[in-house]
């Protein structure tokens, strides 16, 4: 797991144990069922089982990987819509390209994050780059889905890389963990991400019997998924492992150790820490749009049928400020495309969904 690594740990800001400080207390451990999405990503669902409400703002987070393609095997996924949320992709290990209709796009690799606001609307594709796929080679990265509040999902789409030299980088308290800041704000370091929906993203590495505690904003909620290896969550001492997602109760500080002994493979307990504000809106979702009724959703659905959310070939940037178009001339996603083809290509619910 490259992703972002330094070769002196201690050199590095070291995060503050704050006196008197609270351990969040455990609500629940999950485990993430396994499954494909798109054209054939193997994929961990890493929030399934998880209420609603105690994951506000989030609504899903894909762990894609990790996999040793051999060529020929890498997968992307088509065009496809999105309304109403924000997409985050970050790589740990590989090359993924991405391209919107909005004029935003790039390629990232280990250790880079790519934010796309799809806002009022927006179409986009997410592939391995062509040499990538004659030569196979391992990838491993995270898709998380960002809500937005009512007042935000008609904003016009937006695009940003955050490049893993920008990273936030910090220590533990005890040298430990390496923890890397994508977004949001821990202990006074910020990271370089800029989020719509006030959130804190981190990417931690704990060597084994290092234990991390994480001062956390109060008014955030708290959840811990276990990419890879074997720990420890809270004062309670509560057994995790690869695959599994710690919902967070109330406290100051968020408590993860490393067991002792790991996998050769996997040395030390790799962690996605993320945790935000909680909107506290209706959420209706289904397929790639999340809205906060269901009038909403199909409006979205029938808005894309009719050519509304885009044109492809993408614009030029320089026009990517002008209006969506709302005329459906020329601005169809092939000819035509039916709303079930889109419904499920990031394994999203097929049927409505309402919380």
């Amino acid at each position: 797991m490259p992703a972002v690594t330094v070769p002196d740990i201690t050199v590095l800001p070291r995060v503050k144990e704050v006196p008197g400080a609270r351990a969040r207390v455990i609500k629940s451990v999950t485990t993430a069922p396994q499954g494909y999405e798109g054209e054939g990503f193997p994929v961990r669902r890493t929030f399934a089982g998880i209420d609603m409400a105690d994951l506000d703002p989030f609504i899903m987070m894909d762990q894609m990987g990790e996999v040793e393609y051999a060529p020929g095997e890498p997968k992307g996924t088509p065009w496809h819509p999105h309304r109403g949320f924000e997409t985050v992709t970050y790589i740990i290990d590989g090359i993924f390209d991405h391209q919107d209709n909005n004029g935003g796009g790039g390629t990232i690799s280990n250790g880079d994050t790519q934010w796309m606001t799809a806002g009022a609307g927006i179409l986009h594709i997410e592939t391995p780059p062509e040499h990538l796929v004659m030569s196979g080679g391992l990838f491993h990265g995270f898709q998380l889905w960002v809500n937005l509040p009512a007042a935000k999902k008609w904003s016009p789409p937006a695009y940003q890389d955050v490049r893993a030299k920008d990273v936030a980088l910090l220590s533990s308290a005890d040298g430990g963990a390496l923890i890397r800041v994508i977004a949001g704000e821990v202990d006074g370091h910020s990271g370089p991400g800029t989020t719509q929906t006030p959130i804190t993203l981190i990417h931690a590495t704990v060597a084994a019997g290092a234990e991390l505690r994480l001062p956390w904003r109060k008014d955030y909620n708290a959840l811990v998924y276990v990419a890879a290896g074997f720990g420890y969550v809270g004062d309670e001492h509560r057994p995790v492992r690869t695959g599994q997602s710690t919902v967070f109760g109330d406290g100051d500080t968020i408590v993860v150790r490393a067991a002792d002994q790991q996998e050769t493979r996997s040395p030390s307990l790799e962690l996605f820490i993320l945790g935000g504000a909680p909107i506290k809106e209706p959420v209706a979702w289904m397929g790639p749009f999340v809205m906060n009724t269901k009038r909403e959703v199909l409006q979205a659905f029938e808005d894309f049928q009719k050519g509304l959310l885009g044109t492809i070939p993408a614009i030029y940037k320089d026009d990517a400020k002008k209006p969506l178009n709302r005329s459906g001339d020329g601005s169809k996603l092939g000819s035509p495309v039916k709303a079930d083809e889109v419904l499920n290509v990031h394994g999203a619910p097929t049927d409505m969904q309402e919380g």
